[in-house]
């Protein structure tokens, strides 16, 4: 079983930025195959965003590409979503998620075994 938490959400104009965090607990090496995902009010949950593998292969939505940073701390058990640059189109409700098949795509939501709570991120304009 593996248990995720999100934190590090909030309220932020845009040009802001915020980390988000992601703690992981009850399985080992879960951070080598993390996805961050969000999903804002009346639209489907979409990628943000992998890393993968011990060599730490990095996947991003083409919208977040330079603005979003994915990170990890292995001796935190913790993924990190360092966004910069915000913008109002990044609302949304942000989850992180462990996908336990490191062959499946990194990209589907319905790859992944295990989910979050999820954390709010709102942008104001």
């Amino acid at each position: 079983q593996v248990q995720l938490a999100e934190s590090g959400g909030g309220l932020v104009q845009a040009g802001g930025s915020l980390r988000l965090s992601c703690a992981a607990s009850g399985r080992t090496f879960v951070l080598y195959n993390m996805g961050w995902f969000r999903q804002a009010p009346g639209k489907e949950r979409e990628f943000v965003g992998a890393i993968t593998g011990s060599n730490d292969n990095l996947l991003y939505r083409e919208s977040v590409k330079g603005r979003f940073t994915i990170s990890r701390d292995d001796a935190k058990n913790t993924v990190y979503l360092q966004m910069d640059s915000l913008n109002t189109e990044d609302t949304a409700v942000y989850y992180c998620a462990f996908k336990a098949n490191r062959f499946l795509s990194a990209t589907n939501p319905a790859n992944y075994n295990y989910w979050g709570q999820g954390t709010q991120v709102t942008v104001s304009s």
